[in-house]
């Protein structure tokens, strides 16, 4: 098996993109960004299956859901122009702050 931190960023990756054409599928109407937020899910849930084998689940998906909202926030504004409120800016934040903060503590049992 790859490295899990490997894996983990490309299941990070993967649901980034997924999420991302969610707007472009126009609530599942479009086949073709459909088809890409299918795939992607999928291969982000796979990836992750495989991750929390060997990392602690709650450190996996801590990291998975922070990085990938605040990943998610910047696609908003560079490909929707979706400008994030100082509340939301607060919360991004505290999001990367947590997540550094984990990362930090070790990854336990």
């Amino acid at each position: 098996m790859k490295t899990p931190w490997v894996l983990l960023l490309l299941a990070i990756a993967a649901e980034v993109v997924g999420t991302s054409c969610l707007k472009l599928s126009q609530g599942f109407s479009r086949p073709g960004p459909t088809l890409v937020v299918l795939s992607a899910y999928a291969i982000s849930m796979t990836l992750m299956s495989r991750v929390v084998q060997v990392l602690p689940m709650g450190l996996t998906y801590a990291l998975w859901s922070g990085i990938g909202i605040v990943a998610i926030v910047l696609v908003g504004l560079l490909a929707y122009q979706q400008v994030p409120n100082t509340g939301q800016l607060v919360g991004m934040a505290l999001i990367t702050a947590g997540v550094v903060t984990v990362n930090l503590s070790g990854s336990g049992g």
